[in-house]
């Protein structure tokens, strides 16, 4: 069949047996989170014309602000999942603990867990800039049919069975792995049906495209310090372009295509960096990985690391493998 006929529900049956675990489970997980991506998109396509664009007034347990659709997204999402009965747990940026579900069925038997960042990059909605939804799927430690415990979302992130994103930009997309490469899914609006438009996506080994908040410079460690001016340098294919949206999933998307590399590192107002390792880096390292990119926290495996905090923050440099490798090395010298 045309890759440009063929339907993310169509792609998910054909694929289900390559995955890890093909109850049908986690197939019906990834529908659930596919419903979910097409209302939080309906809604993100009406902002400005209904009262869901600014701040929601609140706080989240990060300590940033909450925007209306932060809050809007996450019901959506939850919601969704609930709803469908698949999922035994929930995690989410905008909730101070995780969500231990018990199914209406005395003997349920759901064994995977869901940890979102329901909309990243919200702050841009009201300049009409891409921001998207990441999610990270894995099946739970403790005994099936128990409550949900800490244990089961304090998982390294080479434990995952499925993560990905939704971009809602100029198109929307879905995109994700599940351990056999990276797919994307175009989201046609007369239809409402998501259609295979990217398969196969890979970094290129390199590339010319260099994301991060300068602004903050002079608080960033020696290292990085000393790879943005090598970026900067004229030399060779450099200097390269420096393109930073704000926007986690636009700036990795862009560079999986086009070749770049995306750093946020520590400094000396955020010794541990700004972005969450269980549903923000995992899930974009796991991607990375499956699509020959590279994902560190400047010296270690983002996927090796023990979590021991359900919010727990860390550096990220992700992108091109020799850029990232090329960045850590520049980290080495002061490690």
């Amino acid at each position: 069949m045309d890759n440009k006929y063929r339907t993310l529900g169509e792609f998910i049956i054909e694929n289900q047996a390559s995955f890890q675990y093909s109850s049908g489970e986690l197939s019906k997980l990834i529908n659930a989170l596919r419903l979910a991506a097409k209302v939080v998109n309906h809604e993100v396509n009406k902002a400005g014309l209904v009262d869901i664009i600014g701040g929601a007034g609140d706080t989240n347990v990060q300590g940033e602000d909450q925007q209306k659709l932060d809050v809007l997204a996450n019901e959506k999402f939850i919601q969704t999942l609930k709803n469908r009965e698949i999922v035994c747990g929930i995690a989410s940026e905008e909730e101070d603990d995780f969500i231990s579900i018990n199914s209406q069925d005395e003997n349920h038997q759901n064994k995977y867990i869901v940890l979102i960042d329901p909309l990243d990059g919200s702050s841009n909605i009201d300049v009409n800039v891409s921001v998207g939804s990441i999610f990270s799927i894995y099946r739970r430690i403790t005994p099936v049919g128990t409550p949900v415990t800490l244990e089961d979302f304090l998982q390294p992130g080479i434990n995952q069975v499925a993560a990905g994103y939704v971009i809602y930009g100029t198109s929307t997309m879905l995109v994700y792995t599940t351990g056999h490469g990276v797919n994307g899914f175009t989201l046609n609006p007369a239809m409402g049906t998501f259609y295979l438009s990217h398969p196969d996506m890979s970094f290129p080994e390199t590339g010319r495209i260099y994301s991060m908040n300068e602004g903050n410079y002079v608080h960033f460690p020696q290292g990085v310090k000393d790879y943005i001016k090598y970026c900067q340098m004229e030399e060779g294919d450099r200097p390269y372009t420096s393109r930073y949206i704000g926007s986690l999933v636009s700036d990795f998307h862009r560079n999986m295509i086009k070749g770049g590399i995306y750093i946020y590192p520590k400094s000396s107002v955020a010794s541990n960096g700004k972005l969450r390792l269980l549903y923000e880096c995992n899930p974009m390292a796991f991607l990375a990985e499956q699509a020959n990119g590279k994902a560190t926290d400047g010296y270690r495996r983002i996927m090796e690391i023990q979590p021991t905090e359900l919010h727990q923050r860390v550096p990220f440099f992700c992108g091109s493998s020799k850029m990232v490798e090329k960045a850590e090395s520049f980290m080495a010298k002061y490690a």
